[in-house]
């Protein structure tokens, strides 16, 4: 495709992990190994597919899936008497190293957050008629890209087999279904993922579709939300990012 995007909300290998056993809500100190392993690679190979740039320590962490599913498979030793090690007790104490991490940054963020609105000058009632409620926060989750990417494998399971084979004579490009998608949220306040996904015809403008969305959120055009972990995920217009026609007029004077 002649396309490649480099993501900075990319998330590293450690992440998919926790995504994997958590999406499938998996003891994460008995964690079946080969499923998991099974789940990875395939996500790599949907990066591959999309030709993402994917960092070495993604390979890696295959390699060490691999590498442990082995192991497991191999017979115990019976003339050893004492307890062989779990092969997967390494990767469980990353795991939860990395996830206390992450819990404490996002406590740190949250708390950062607080604080700037500590010194935020306090808004005036003509600057919102509209709003209801303008101190009132709207609450949900922000999509990860193994969340986009699930989307993403669900819709091309969708689409029939034989329209795979089908002859396509339109080309479709990035900017073009950015484009799309930006005039469809100036008509429509949201749109959900799997709608634009059933709109496409092929294998090909489903990957064109997948890549202008990473590129909207690359460009923080739009937010991927959902209402709920794993749920349906919600595109929207990022307001931070649009500029009031009037702001526009002061900045672009005739």
């Amino acid at each position: 495709m002649n396309y490649k995007i480099r993501l900075e909300m990319f998330e590293g290998p450690l992440d998919l992990l926790l995504y994997l056993v958590k999406k499938d809500h998996l003891n994460i100190y008995d964690i079946p190994i080969a499923k998991v392993t099974q789940q990875y690679l395939e996500y790599i190979n949907l990066m591959q597919l999309l030709d993402l740039n994917i960092a070495g320590e993604f390979l890696v962490m295959a390699a060490t899936l691999m590498q442990i599913k082995s192991k497991m498979l191999l017979p115990a030793e019976e003339s050893v008497e004492e307890e062989q090690e779990d092969p997967r007790a390494e990767l469980v104490k990353r795991l939860l190293e990395y996830e206390k991490f992450k819990q404490i940054a996002e406590q740190l963020r949250e708390k950062e957050i607080t604080q700037q609105e500590v010194f935020k000058r306090p808004k005036t009632e003509n600057l919102t008629p509209d709003i209801k409620d303008p101190g009132k926060k709207e609450v949900y989750f922000e999509a990860s890209i193994f969340d986009l990417i699930s989307a993403f494998s669900r819709a091309l399971k969708d689409i029939p087999k034989e329209v795979f084979y089908e002859v396509i004579k339109d080309q479709f490009t990035v900017e073009q279904k950015v484009h799309e998608i930006l005039h469809r949220l100036l008509v429509e306040p949201e749109v959900k993922l799997s709608a634009l996904f059933s709109m496409v015809k092929s294998k090909m403008e489903i990957v064109v579709v997948f890549l202008a969305v990473l590129e909207l959120a690359k460009m923080k055009e739009i937010i991927a939300r959902q209402d709920a972990a794993f749920e349906e995920i919600i595109i929207s217009r990022n307001k931070e990012n649009i500029i009031p026609y009037e702001r526009r007029d002061q900045a672009n004077p005739a």
